[in-house]
């Protein structure tokens, strides 16, 4: 019985070891431990090393002056700010510049990937030589182009190029008049606003119409008079409460107006015009993943040319398109990175670069650094997600 019962243990202890499930939760214990005696072991050690070399550890420099002037802050910002205030403007500066980026991209690919596959051979041929241009040269190089061959050859501030009144291009940026704001400009944005919500909800409900009586309505023409009428309304009913400060060429620059500095608009221009080249393949392979009997089921039914590329063809294109674009919105984000090339003051060169030689701390400095670009990564990729969810195919 003895022997019966041993054989019986071993046979037992066998089976364990050649179990999926136990080999499974093992392994994922081992591992587990392992990345913790790592995490252990680089925290030991760095703390170690940096009591040794007497480094201070932790965020506290974020409410130490910084001392440095930023040459772009959409906050109000001076030499006494703190790095935590230096940290927000980069920050600022770096989601300015990729947002505005993301649109125009989009905007730019959208037209040059239906232009590929235009019948008219010159546009079609114009088209391709952009994206092959553009998308077979380095991104840095582009941004050399945009700032030192085309933005500081432009001449100095007297013999600034205006092409109306009150608007001044040269070497040391874009001038154009700002709105001084007075009592009463809330309305403007509210109306602003509301426009927008009125837009939304007459597509909603031309695309309802749409379907329920097969009749269509100029939805955008609607929302963008919308848009446009209301905030001018609520000017007018408001008696204008703003002003206009226009730019003016005192001593050796202009003074007073909004400025766009070369640096952003040449990293701006690169990012934009770059990005829009992988786009438009994108747009490209997506319209020619749709079959090509839907455009002639449209076409047999008297739908236009425009009407069949943009209620047929493009929605679901877009199915395919989306994914991809995804992934070049999050290129983009984080090419904005090298803006630190030409100076301009995004995350990488204002924390990672300033705030970093000044106070020593990288560990910290490029914690922040590697978060921000984490967490917008992560934040544009489920709004995506989102997005591709709504348009993808519904099974019933």
């Amino acid at each position: 019985m003895a022997k019966q019962d041993g054989a019986g243990g071993g046979a037992r202890r066998a089976s364990l070891l050649y179990d999926p499930a136990f080999r499974g939760i093992a392994f994922q214990v081992v591992l587990l431990a392992v990345v913790l005696f790592v995490g252990w072991y680089l925290y030991h050690n760095t703390t170690q090393n940096l009591a040794q070399r007497n480094i201070a550890s932790g965020f506290g420099f974020l409410s130490q002056p910084a001392g440095f002037d930023i040459i772009q802050a959409m906050i109000p910002y001076g030499s006494n700010a703190t790095y935590g205030e230096a940290f927000v403007v980069a920050l600022l500066n770096t989601l300015l510049i990729s947002l505005i980026g993301i649109v125009l991209a989009t905007v730019i690919g959208f037209i040059v990937g239906i232009s590929r596959l235009s019948n008219n051979w010159i546009v079609a041929r114009l088209a391709t030589i952009y994206v092959e241009v553009l998308r077979n040269t380095p991104l840095l190089l582009q941004i050399f182009f945009w700032y030192f061959a085309v933005l500081r050859a432009l001449p100095g501030p007297r013999q600034s190029i205006s092409p109306v009144d009150g608007i001044y291009l040269n070497q040391r940026g874009l001038y154009m008049p700002v709105p001084v704001t007075e009592p009463g400009f809330w309305t403007i944005p509210v109306a602003f606003i509301l426009g927008i919500a009125a837009a939304v909800g007459i597509s909603v409900w031309a695309r309802r119409r749409l379907m329920a009586t097969g009749q269509q309505f100029p939805a955008f023409w609607a929302g963008l008079a919308a848009i446009v009428l209301l905030p001018v309304l609520a000017a007018l009913v408001t008696g204008v409460p703003f002003t206009f400060e226009l730019p003016e060429l005192k001593g050796f620059n202009f003074q007073g107006g909004l400025v766009l500095i070369p640096e952003f608009m040449a990293v701006l221009f690169a990012l934009s015009l770059y990005t829009a080249s992988f786009i438009a393949e994108v747009v490209r392979s997506g319209i020619l993943a749709v079959s090509k009997g839907q455009t002639e089921a449209a076409h047999a039914l008297g739908i236009r040319q425009g009407l069949t590329l943009r209620l047929v063809v493009i929605p679901q294109a877009l199915r395919v398109m989306i994914p991809p674009m995804t992934s070049q919105y999050l290129n983009l984000l984080k090419n904005s990175s090298l803006g630190a090339a030409v100076g301009y003051p995004e995350l990488v060169a204002v924390v990672a670069g300033t705030v970093l030689n000044q106070t020593g701390q990288a560990i910290e400095v490029i914690t922040l650094t590697m978060a921000v670009y984490l967490t917008f990564s992560l934040l544009i990729s489920l709004f995506m997600n989102w997005y591709n969810a709504r348009k993808a195919l519904v099974e019933r």
